[in-house]
């Protein structure tokens, strides 16, 4: 098979980050406990990069959230667990009420825009996670 080409490493394939031009280089130390490091080498290991390359990425990605934004996050999504847990109570007791009367009560509107109003806020919060 000598008409093969060698297998060339692909840009997807790098461990390390590409050469950048030679320049002004700062260097930044990380202090880590010894799990922080452990659980930084086994996830740059399972995305086959180098631990600096995850840092590094992952400080600088768009998507990145901080602390802080996750906190606010996953209150604002305990809050609508919550408000879906209420309402999804009143809709079956509008239900109940429409299966025994045969009638769709006035109260049913109200909790029906009530649930697109929590089903906006679930939008907008997954907007935040994306």
């Amino acid at each position: 098979m000598a008409d093969e080409e060698p297998d060339l490493p692909s840009k997807l394939s790098r461990r390390r980050r590409e050469n950048r031009p030679a320049g002004t280089k700062k260097r930044r130390e990380v202090w880590v406990t010894a799990e922080e490091d452990g659980a930084l080498i086994a996830k740059a290991a399972s995305q086959k990069v180098t631990v600096p390359n995850l840092l590094i990425s992952a400080a600088l990605s768009e998507y990145s959230d901080s602390p802080t934004e996750r906190r606010a996050l996953a209150a604002e999504l305990m809050a609508v667990h919550t408000l879906l847990a209420r309402s999804s109570n009143n809709i079956n007791q509008l239900a109940r009420q429409a299966n025994a009367t045969s009638e769709f009560p006035v109260e049913a509107r109200e909790s029906l825009k009530f649930i697109r109003s929590v089903a906006m806020r679930i939008d907008r919060a997954l907007d935040g996670l994306v």
